[in-house]
């Protein structure tokens, strides 16, 4: 946190001094008067107004910051494109060599989200959430654990056996229960512990 303590002669111009040394704008800070300060008669009595000013830190623009930072430390050439929408704040990272960010099965791109919450919500008195992507690959994700979903739930159904899908985070196994939930032939249910944690689908008739 930045933040200076300053005197003056008055409360504006010990706070135009504190701006000054932070470099910053009045909008961007928050000031806290220690000492109003007083004139004197005479000369004589006078005492400066002391006051402490502290840079108001943008949380999402912090978790911005780490992510450039940690993109441009792995080696990618990429863009971040911020939304904000009633959930939360979505960025989603756009670059040729995106593949890198997102790692085998999204892992990576998920290590980073969790990251990057932690870096937001440090700095945040309320919860925020952050949602990460790279070039649209949650999309994509989804629409394949959908289609899976729905050809091993016919494969459930036609063999009459329960089938075992690979292991599988919590945000993707809430895909494929939803995907099936109203698929009245079968069921589904978590089995295993994290990170090995999988969804079994079951045939009602069995």
């Amino acid at each position: 946190m930045k933040k200076v303590t300053v005197s003056g002669k008055t409360v504006d111009e010990a706070v135009a001094t504190g701006l000054q040394k932070l470099d910053t704008e009045r909008e961007n800070v928050t000031i806290h008067v220690i000492e109003e300060g007083q004139k004197g008669i005479f000369g004589f009595g006078s005492k400066p107004a002391i006051v402490e000013v502290t840079v108001n830190i943008d949380p999402v623009k912090e978790a911005v910051l780490f992510l450039r930072d940690t993109i441009d430390k792995m080696g990618v050439s990429a863009t971040i494109e911020e939304e904000t929408k009633k959930e939360g704040t979505y960025l989603n990272i756009l670059g040729s060599d995106i593949g890198v960010i997102i790692g085998k099965r999204g892992q990576t791109l998920d290590s980073l989200q969790y990251l990057v919450n932690l870096v937001a919500n440090k700095q945040s008195e309320s919860y925020l959430r952050i949602y990460l992507d790279a070039e649209g690959y949650r999309e994509r994700r989804k629409e394949a654990l959908e289609t899976l979903a729905q050809r091993l739930s016919s494969k459930a159904i036609r063999t009459k056996r329960e089938v075992r899908l690979e292991p599988m985070n919590s945000h993707e196994r809430k895909i494929i229960h939803t995907a099936l939930q109203n698929v009245k032939e079968v069921a589904t249910y978590s089995d295993g512990t994290e990170p090995h944690r999988r969804i079994v689908v079951v045939p009602k008739s069995k």
